[in-house]
């Protein structure tokens, strides 16, 4: 589906799903990566900046794989819903 058809209303590629979760998490990488920078040593907890990346870096993949699957529920939920209650409208028709 091309983006005119994405902006009118229709679905979203699982590509588009991919790409817009692995954007998101990558952007919340760098915040997160930020604040463990930043808050660890505010809890007496002294991480070595490569320790950082890796413990970062673990927590993406994780969220990568967590943002692409509930977004891809909700789109079978989305896609139910419409089918359902396209059905429902149809069989009230005399």
């Amino acid at each position: 589906m091309n983006a005119h058809a994405e902006a009118a209303g229709g679905t979203q590629s699982r590509r588009m799903s991919l790409i817009e979760a692995i954007a998101n998490v990558g952007v919340g990488f760098v915040v997160a990566l930020l604040t463990q920078i930043i808050v660890f040593p505010l809890f007496g907890l002294r991480v070595s900046l490569g320790d950082n990346l890796v413990l970062g870096s673990i927590f993406t993949i994780v969220s990568i794989v967590r943002s692409y699957m509930l977004r891809r529920v909700f789109e079978t939920m989305r896609l139910y819903g419409t089918e359902t209650s396209t059905a429902g409208r149809r069989a009230r028709r005399p």
